[in-house]
């Protein structure tokens, strides 16, 4: 059955260690727990992406500090967006201009893999940059204006997204 990849992408206004990011490396742990606990979630790749071949265009080394980047899997589109703009990462959603140079590219993209395609970071690259360049397609889309795995336009599913956000909150307030 196919998966959601979601890929999120950002320059940091200073390096690893700055007071001006603490804030942003102090809620790491928590919004990891919480990935680990949001019903739909598969698995992730939250490393430091070391190899500058990895990054999108727009992180420049010469010219940026650090790109933090995350690669997850996740059962469907309901699942990472009940993630992504809820409990501890939706707090830190809101305060991002705080930590990350304001983008003049996409900061995530989504797109479809099968079961047994494990993504890289130079495909979510790619993909990235695809958005970037093309807008949301089959190929790279985003919560706006998404696909399913067939490649036909949806529309996020509000009462299976609303059930996702009540079960990932229930569990926030449990532990």
């Amino acid at each position: 059955m196919p998966r959601i990849a979601f890929y999120t992408f950002g320059i940091l206004r200073e390096l690893p260690g700055h007071p001006q990011v603490q804030g942003f490396y102090d809620r790491l742990e928590s919004v990891f727990d919480q990935v680990k606990n949001s019903d739909g979630f598969i698995s992730r790749n939250f490393e430091p992406m070391s190899d500058s071949r990895a990054n999108p265009r727009f992180f420049v080394k010469e010219k940026h500090k650090a790109a933090p980047a995350t690669l997850s899997l996740w059962k469907d589109l309901e699942s990472v967006c009940a993630f992504a703009y809820r409990g501890f990462h939706g707090e830190a959603f809101k305060t991002r201009q705080e930590w990350f140079l304001k983008p003049e590219w996409p900061t995530y993209v989504a797109w479809w893999v099968d079961d047994d395609h494990e993504p890289t970071r130079e495909e979510a690259s790619m993909k990235l940059e695809h958005i970037h360049d093309h807008g949301s397609s089959p190929l790279a889309f985003n919560f706006k204006k998404p696909f399913d795995a067939s490649g036909q336009p949806v529309e996020l599913d509000r009462q299976l997204l609303d059930m996702r956000i009540k079960s990932n909150e229930s569990k926030l307030n449990s532990n």
